[in-house]
């Protein structure tokens, strides 16, 4: 993945000055050895902050070693007015944990009291406006702490990623699709940047890159790819030309952002210019993290995008679709593994998810739009997709998403894709979540999400939801297990 951050973690323990300083230096220590057990780098800076002076210095360190996500570790009751200045002047993700005591033996002088400061702690970060991430129990051992900092790394990651990111779309948002056409004003508020393009504007770019040197490599690159499922060699040059075209616009329209994604008009005027359905080159870049959403679905390509900053995994964009007949499920109790009819969809889109997320591939011709464009003839300028079984296991879907009226919602649930074949066409997978039918009327109609949703393929609900209250999203909604109602439901 060459088109999310790189987490470069910084921990740096606070002492109030009334407190044995040695406290917090010894707790960190073990703390930083614990990360590192864990697997996972972390700098250490040597600096303890008991005063304004001290965050100070410990920012110049943290610049110096190039941080930019950061620990706040209270190693005793510490100092909350330079605790959070520290916080507020970092200018990145920040975690805030504290040491819990670590012996009846020593309640004396070894007492640290961090379990009240961090109260303290929490009530001065309301002050300045800050959202630092608290674990759901932010007291613990070296090596309960050190659980807590794995769990921060993805949550930092979504944020440094939409800090940077830009959202290329081209074309309008289409009228049948207004789901789609949300405010984006919302975007800039979590600092998002957006740069709308025409489709004239795609169809130039892609006219520019004919006869560019790396069409063929990319042509042949698809074709080692596809293997077996290369049912239409004799496209694989214009898919290929499509590809570099977009990888061109991005890298010379980033600007003062680093990460890219994009949200296309695909259809139905596309074919007939372009000569193919762009789904295989959408499945390609979101393989290398750079989801390009159907349908202008810009917060679709944002969703994916975080999708893929949560997991370092290529994430999908898929239709919630369609239930899953009767007669099929119960053809597949073995596959069900305690899923009820009704916790049952199948997730479908033409064929935009990428390759090492699908059972056996193979470019096909997406059926719809060939009884539109093409009724009664071969398939022509409506092939170019990629269509298979969405493999088994943990998915998550996912949207972030803005009403009508420029409020941002969000939205998690984590199921998995079953072994069930779903007899059908496109990229398609039988996917099953615990009360699925309760959380689709009371959070997907109830709150009118859209039919696109983002897929991680992973259980990514916690760092999902740590990072949308860290984005300051109010209104999260979950799939509530049974026995816990929603607003909305009907109690009778």
């Amino acid at each position: 993945m060459h088109n999310i951050p790189k987490v470069r973690l910084g921990i740096i323990a606070v002492s109030r000055d009334c407190f044995p300083i040695e406290l917090s230096r010894k707790r960190s220590l073990r703390v930083a050895a614990e990360c590192r057990k864990a697997g996972l780098a972390v700098v250490r800076i040597p600096t303890i902050v008991e005063n304004e002076k001290d965050a100070l210095q410990a920012l110049e360190e943290l610049r110096g070693k190039g941080v930019n996500a950061l620990v706040i570790y209270l190693g005793n009751f510490g100092p909350e007015g330079p605790t959070t200045i520290l916080a507020q002047k970092f200018g990145g993700p920040v975690m805030v944990a504290a040491a819990a005591e670590e012996s009846g033996k020593d309640l004396i002088n070894g007492r640290g009291d961090a379990y009240c400061g961090m109260l303290n702690n929490s009530y001065n970060m309301g002050l300045r406006k800050l959202r630092p991430h608290v674990p759901e129990y932010p007291v613990g051992t070296p090596e309960e702490v050190a659980k807590m900092v794995v769990g921060f790394v993805p949550v930092a990651r979504i944020i440094l990623g939409l800090a940077k990111l830009k959202i290329f779309s081209f074309g309008p948002r289409p009228q049948d699709f207004l789901a789609c056409n949300a405010p984006i004003k919302p975007l800039y508020d979590i600092g998002v940047e957006v740069m709308e393009n025409s489709e004239l504007d795609l169809y130039d770019i892609f006219r520019k890159a004919e006869g560019d040197a790396k069409v063929k490599a990319v042509a042949a690159d698809m074709g080692r790819e596809l293997g077996a499922g290369n049912t239409y060699p004799d496209i694989l040059l214009k898919l290929a030309q499509f590809e570099v075209a977009l990888l061109r616009f991005m890298e010379k329209n980033l600007g003062a952002s680093k990460y890219g994604v994009f949200a296309d008009k695909c259809w139905p005027a596309f074919e007939s210019y372009f000569g193919f359905v762009p789904c295989y080159v959408n499945s390609r870049l979101a393989a290398r993290g750079i989801p390009v959403a159907c349908e202008v679905d810009i917060y679709g390509a944002l969703s994916e995008y975080i999708c893929t900053c949560a997991t370092e995994l290529p994430a999908t964009l898929l239709d919630i679709n369609n239930t899953v007949p009767y007669d099929m499920i119960a053809g597949a109790k073995k596959a069900l593994k305690g899923h009820k009819p009704t916790d049952l969809f199948m997730g479908f889109h033409c064929g935009n998810t990428p390759a090492p997320c699908m059972l056996d591939p193979a470019m096909r011709y997406q059926l719809i739009m060939h009884r539109l464009m093409e009724p009664g003839k071969d398939p022509n300028v409506t092939r170019g997709t990629l269509e298979g079984r969405i493999r088994t296991g943990e998915v998550t879907i996912f949207r972030l998403q803005s009403t009508a009226d420029a409020v941002l919602r969000s939205y998690m649930a984590e199921g998995e894709v079953l072994d069930i074949d779903p007899k059908s066409f496109g990229g398609i997978g039988v996917i099953g979540i615990l009360e699925m039918g309760r959380f689709y009327r009371h959070v997907l109609i109830e709150k009118r999400f859209p039919h696109h949703t983002a897929m991680a393929f992973k259980h990514a609900g916690r760092t999902f939801w740590a990072a949308m209250r860290m984005l300051g999203v109010e209104d999260i909604s979950f799939n509530r297990p049974a026995g816990m109602l929603y607003p909305t439901e009907n109690p009778f």
